[in-house]
């Protein structure tokens, strides 16, 4: 059995970086998202966003922040376009001002027909199996489940 021994300096190599692993990957896989979010007329965060509320309409902004790990401070842009779109609403709740509940409109929940093809598209574009998709997205959750402890 070969042991692979790797010096402080093959450490700091670029390519045996993890984290350059991961954002590199996670840069492509957006790339690969873009002409598909083009027809939609969204961009990558936004549809973040649509995902949340077509699982859940008539979410809070910190509802939706926390399902995303946004703060308030990114995610009420986001929705000021998404509402400028006319694709959500953005109203106060009336038994607390301080909230805010998005919903979506009538064309928010129109546009969720024409993203249906895109997660088929994605699996196309990585040469993978669902199973084997589903697989690394559960390690990928629990290695961010790990590194949160740390912070």
């Amino acid at each position: 059995m070969t042991s692979k021994r790797v010096t402080a300096d093959q450490n700091l190599l670029l390519e045996n970086q993890l984290c350059f692993a991961l954002h590199s990957a996670s840069m492509a896989m957006t790339k690969v998202y873009q002409p598909h979010l083009k027809k939609l007329g969204l961009t990558y965060p936004q549809y973040l966003v649509m995902l949340v509320l077509w699982e859940h309409d008539g979410l809070t902004v910190s509802e939706i922040g926390k399902r995303l790990l946004l703060d308030s401070g990114t995610l009420t842009p986001l929705l000021k376009r998404l509402e400028a779109a006319t694709l959500v609403n953005r109203l106060r709740d009336v038994a607390d001002e301080r909230r805010v509940i998005v919903h979506l409109t009538p064309a928010g929940r129109k546009l969720k027909a024409q993203a249906r093809q895109i997660p088929g598209a994605l699996l196309q574009a990585m040469a993978c199996t669902p199973g084997e998709v589903s697989d690394l997205k559960d390690r990928v959750q629990a290695l961010r489940q790990q590194l949160v402890q740390f912070q």
